[in-house]
């Protein structure tokens, strides 16, 4: 089972965060994924649409290159490219976690889902930013412990992708009542398991 899930981890780590450079291969995302519900006034916005970009793409990133620094033999033989991957994971986030502050005032579902990815984006900035003040400071145990959390955060591009369409398709939820639920249920429980996981460390 430990297999198992590990394998479904890395799949869907890797997949959604290769999904969002399908915006480059083809329109079709853009015509019926989360940016078909967006107005054309917002979309035609020079500032939000490269607010978007820089979100997806760096938040796409870290999510693929973040699951392999747990793996503690992966970092034991190659500490050196595990500093180099988490200085890129860490720089991803700060960019991505800035521009998801811009983007989530703009979220469909009025204020409860805009209060749920700003708060995502402020749990993510901080999460990371503990991490990295951690290890400057030699503190081992603590920065992965922030790093777990903030790896959580980052996963619920992956948590989202599973509950939308499931609250969609399989409770026959409009597109928007689900939103306004899933703007905290894609993030607040990964944050909550990572907690309880870090403290039965």
């Amino acid at each position: 089972m430990k297999k198992v899930g590990w394998f479904l981890f890395v799949f869907f780590a890797i997949g959604v965060g290769l999904y969002p450079f399908g915006y480059l291969l083809s329109d079709t995302l853009a015509t019926y994924g989360l940016l078909s519900q967006k107005s054309e006034t917002i979309k035609e916005s020079l500032l939000w649409s490269t607010m978007f970009k820089v979100h997806i793409y760096l938040g796409g990133l870290a999510l693929m290159i973040g699951w392999p620094q747990f793996i503690k033999n992966f970092r034991n033989k190659n500490l050196n490219f595990h500093r180099m991957l988490g200085k890129v994971y860490l720089m991803s986030i700060l960019l991505s976690g800035v521009a998801g502050l811009y983007i989530g005032y703009y979220a469909e579902g009025g204020w409860v889902a805009k209060l749920g990815f700003i708060g995502l984006a402020i749990a993510w900035l901080y999460t990371s930013c503990m991490a990295y003040l951690s290890i400057r400071k030699l503190q081992i145990d603590a920065h992965k412990r922030w790093m777990i959390r903030s790896y959580a955060l980052t996963f619920a591009a992956v948590t989202l992708r599973i509950w939308l369409p499931l609250f969609q398709n399989g409770f026959g939820m409009e597109f928007i009542s689900a939103y306004v639920i899933i703007a905290w249920l894609c993030w607040v429980p990964n944050l909550l398991w990572a907690e309880w996981y870090v403290r039965q460390d």
